[in-house]
């Protein structure tokens, strides 16, 4: 590949610097986006936040680095060992003289992104003990005062008004609007569970939720920040997410886990309960 930059300067002497940076361009032109597949060796991740590490299969190695901002924005935590597909660019790094691919991406192969995060958090916060069945408080045998975070327009409130209505249950619903899709959820889910936290008269329990959808539409209740909200809570929490057959980390932390929303209202402990109050929260 060489060859053409050699013919467009015959017997020409160069500098060492001369002949890095021609190569450095013509990889750069050459290779400006790639996927490469390999075992990462050597993972480090330094005090700027950037990680180092080696790209392998059972011949060669690939020096490769990742910044900070692209790092930050991996669903799951690289390992030394683990199969995964690179997206990215070739470059020199002039100092040395070594080529290197610059990563901007990384799936895991074998094993989806989104599982491996949840099974590499769910081992995490177990080991910790936030699921520990110690740690999980009972419900209020009648409450009174019941806080919601969810979203004001979506399928989990109108079940759970449904179901209190239905059952005449004198109890006060005091609802936190929250987004609980796309990037602003989990920030709106942690406030509203320490909203709630907040609230005088103190409510007896909070439920937490969604209907259903696909893993990335329940991902927020995925996400570390509200699983430690969830734990942190004063009040004891019900996480109902998503249909039957799903579970998320809230699930595993939260004092109760209902199958759906409209489960979590039908539960044992409000089984005594009378007519519904809708004052609403913001």
């Amino acid at each position: 590949m060489l060859a053409p930059l050699v013919a467009k300067r015959p017997w020409q002497v160069l500098t060492v610097t001369e002949v890095t940076r021609d190569i450095k361009a013509l990889l750069e032109e050459t290779f400006a986006a790639v996927w490469v597949e390999g075992e990462i060796s050597n993972w480090k991740v330094v005090q700027s936040g950037h990680a180092y590490f080696t790209l392998k299969d059972t011949h060669t190695q690939l020096r490769t680095v990742m910044f900070r901002a692209s790092l930050r924005h991996l669903a799951f935590t690289p390992a030394s060992g683990m199969h995964v597909l690179a997206r990215g660019r070739l470059t020199v790094y002039e100092p040395r003289g070594d080529y290197q691919l610059l990563a901007e991406a990384l799936e895991p192969q074998g094993i989806g992104a989104l599982h491996l995060a949840f099974e590499q958090l769910k081992e995490r916060l177990f080991q910790e003990g936030l699921f520990d069945a110690a740690r999980k408080r009972p419900l209020p045998l009648v409450p009174q005062r019941i806080g919601i975070v969810t979203s004001p327009t979506g399928a989990a409130i109108r079940d759970i008004v449904h179901v209190v209505h239905r059952r005449r249950s004198a109890v006060h619903l005091y609802l936190y609007p929250a987004h609980v899709q796309g990037r602003e959820a989990v920030p709106d889910i942690v406030r509203g569970l320490a909203a709630l936290n907040a609230w005088e008269p103190r409510l007896d329990v909070l439920i937490v939720g969604r209907g259903g959808g696909s893993l990335e539409d329940l991902w927020a209740f995925n996400e570390e920040p509200v699983a430690r909200a969830i734990a942190a809570s004063a009040i004891p929490v019900i996480a109902a997410v998503g249909h039957e057959i799903d579970y998320t980390i809230a699930d595993f932390v939260a004092d109760m886990s209902a199958s759906t929303p409209s489960a979590a209202a039908e539960l044992e402990h409000f089984h005594n309960l009378h007519t519904v109050l809708w004052p609403g929260m913001v």
